[in-house]
């Protein structure tokens, strides 16, 4: 059972969710909102505190500007207030996609208030040697949003995802359900966040060099996808090799109760310690 929660940053106020007992563990998605990783959530809250949130801007965190971006450096920001709201000195971190951006960004900036960062398949484009390439997909994604809609962006997005014409499974179309939320986050994600999370350089020095153990997840069935690329070529840079994970980009979701396995398994063998909750 989650117990739901706001919380006043700069420029924002945040809805989170917390579960179960245990050492702390942030999940944090970009634009995922909390109740995509709820099945996780309540899998891990076996063994965790689990935290969960909506991004600024996203679902239930709504922004005083809507106007302004939404960088991993924000969003780091949002996870250090959530922290000290909590009675934290520290936690565990699992981020999914640009969520696993938002906490390169956290380690880079707070070292000292993670143990493990788990970052599964970020996708850091500007590592890659094709990165001037996937800033001109991303800058016509973009620009299909304000000209053509949600529709056409969403397309042309898991087209050069790879989510599309690859893989068991991958959607050739987008549902015809979507909410007015589903809308209304993804009118947020192309205009105010798709360039800034795709365009963050992580600090490979500072991630070596900080106390915090990084650890790079990417999907046993994500070799179609941009994303394992992008994985690849950041566990290189820091001489780690990635952990793999059930499923592909969104492995947690299609098989949820082996991917918390997997997780919680790394995070052990980071030692994670008693409670940081207070």
């Amino acid at each position: 059972m989650a117990t739901h929660h706001t919380l006043d940053v700069p420029g924002a106020r945040l809805h989170y969710e917390i579960r179960g007992s245990g050492p702390l563990l942030l999940v944090t998605g970009a634009p995922m909102a909390a109740v995509h990783f709820a099945p996780l959530a309540d899998a891990l809250a076996r063994h965790h505190t689990v935290v969960t949130h909506d991004p600024r801007g996203i679902s239930g965190s709504p922004v005083d500007d809507p106007e302004q971006d939404s960088t991993p450096e924000l969003r780091a920001n949002d996870l250090v207030a959530l922290l000290d709201a909590l009675g934290a000195d520290s936690a565990d971190v699992f981020g999914s996609s640009g969520g696993a951006v938002t906490g390169l960004a956290l380690v880079a900036q707070h070292p000292k208030r993670v143990r493990t960062l788990v970052a599964h398949e970020p996708p850091v484009l500007e590592l890659l040697p094709d990165a001037a390439e996937r800033r001109a997909v991303t800058d016509d994604i973009v620009e299909a949003f304000h000209k053509e809609g949600i529709g056409a962006a969403w397309m042309k997005f898991m087209t050069a995802s790879g989510l599309v014409g690859g893989g068991d499974g991958a959607p050739t179309a987008l549902p015809g359900d979507l909410s007015e939320q589903d809308l209304a986050d993804s009118a947020r994600f192309f205009a105010h966040e798709l360039r800034g999370t795709t365009r963050h350089v992580p600090d490979v020095s500072a991630l070596k060099a900080g106390p915090t153990r990084v650890v790079i997840g990417i999907g046993a069935a994500s070799g179609h996808l941009v994303t394992y690329r992008t994985s690849v070529a950041l566990a290189e840079r820091l001489g780690t090799p990635p952990v793999e994970f059930p499923g592909d980009h969104g492995g947690f979701l299609g098989r949820t109760e082996e991917f918390a396995e997997v997780l919680r398994r790394t995070l052990a063998d980071g030692g994670a310690g008693e409670p940081s909750a207070g």
